[in-house]
């Protein structure tokens, strides 16, 4: 879902600026955590929980269901089947799911997956009941022509306050031949940032008068720009008034990103792609766009490390050693690593002791407990050692 990885695993790590496989940088993190297995799921590929349920953990079938455990056991219905409706394989598939913070009172939810023609496509449901949804409720959001080729998909949902964030990757291929990401006008290689609750005469949505370039050029939808295949991010909620934005971008041959910045700044940002790749220049010749947000940190391919699965600050307070430490992984190399979030490059992000086969996804409950997916099947739940 992120290279061709999920189909056949590749390539490699070491970190620009202090290499992972470094004696330093295989230094253990503050750990103090152990995996606690919920549950085996087929290509299980996110996980989360729903405001006002919070007995229930929800977890992302790739290939079209969702399905719900409940204190700890695995319900035998799924809570969504939509497997009809999505394009199945490799990156695509169903890739995420989000619940606005009002979702009990609403009953309303918001899918992410691939349709059959490729095609990028939210859809808005309601619940019929805690645990069942109600297919026939299905209404469509948005939809963003993607039929070229099969990866780069990006793939999160995430709310902050009523608006939806959702990721897109570039459209695929390698180097992002149509300029797709840094071109404005376009919503691949994108954060988009839309209201799906509220939309207006015959719109799907509205659009935040807050994001960037309404009455400007560039596409209404789009609130970041210039990254490659952002197919997992988070929310760092600091204090309710300053948040932040976590992003894991896929590299395309040498370095994989973390990118950290507050919401406010990064409201009309440019990451960066395809002219910079992690730090280095990658089509820059000397006449680029400046790249007004740069990592915090990018490694590269040298030790079996191929794309990186971004995760979460960690707000659980059970997690002592952990706590408000960034927690991520790569699909390939499956060691769970940790670093200091910041708004300067961080250094280093040494391992916390865990590894798992070929790491999706992390996820959070409603508790603020952090979960990771593994493709081949197991999702665990972070607990104290």
């Amino acid at each position: 879902m992120i290279c061709a990885a999920l189909a056949a695993l590749a390539v490699v790590l070491s970190p620009i600026g202090g290499a992972a496989s470094s004696s330093q940088e295989e230094r253990r993190a503050p750990g103090g955590a152990k995996l606690k297995r919920i549950g085996n799921f087929d290509s299980p590929v996110y996980v989360t929980g729903a405001p006002g349920f919070g007995d229930l953990v929800f977890i992302v079938e790739q290939a079209g269901q969702i399905r719900i455990v409940r204190d700890g056991r695995k319900l035998g219905s799924p809570f969504l089947d939509i497997g009809g409706l999505v394009q199945f394989g490799g990156e695509r598939g169903l890739l995420s799911v989000a619940f606005p913070p009002d979702y009990k009172q609403s009953r309303l939810f918001y899918v992410f997956y691939t349709d059959l023609q490729g095609d990028l496509v939210v859809d808005e449901f309601k619940r019929r009941s805690p645990t069942q949804a109600a297919r026939g409720s299905r209404r469509n959001v948005i939809q963003i022509p993607h039929r070229t080729n099969s990866n780069h998909n990006g793939g999160q949902l995430q709310f902050l306050g009523q608006n939806l964030y959702i990721s897109t990757g570039d459209g695929g291929s390698g180097g992002d031949p149509p300029d797709n990401a840094k071109n404005k006008s376009r919503l691949l290689g994108k954060i988009l940032r839309i209201d799906p609750r509220n939309p207006k005469g015959k719109a799907r949505f509205s659009i935040p008068r807050s994001n960037p370039f309404v009455g400007r050029d560039g596409a209404d939808e789009v609130f970041s720009y210039g990254l490659r295949n952002p197919f997992r991010f988070s929310f760092d909620r600091v204090t309710a008034s300053t948040p932040r934005i976590v992003i894991g971008d896929v590299g395309q041959e040498r370095f994989e990103e973390i990118d950290y910045e507050t919401v406010s700044k990064a409201n009309g940002a440019f990451f960066g792609w395809d002219e910079f790749e992690g730090y280095a220049a990658y089509e820059c010749d000397g006449a680029c766009a400046k790249q007004t947000e740069k990592p915090i940190y990018a490694y590269g391919r040298g030790d079996g490390a191929c794309s990186v699965i971004g995760g979460y600050v960690v707000r659980d307070r059970a997690l002592k050693a952990l706590r408000g430490r960034y927690v991520f992984a790569d699909l390939c190399e499956g060691e769970i690593r940790s670093l200091q979030p910041g708004l300067k490059r961080v250094r280093s992000a040494p391992p916390i002791g865990i590894s798992i086969s070929t790491p999706t996804s992390f996820g959070e409950d409603t508790r603020g407990r952090l979960y990771v997916t593994s493709l081949d099947g197991p999702v665990y739940r972070l607990v104290p050692r």
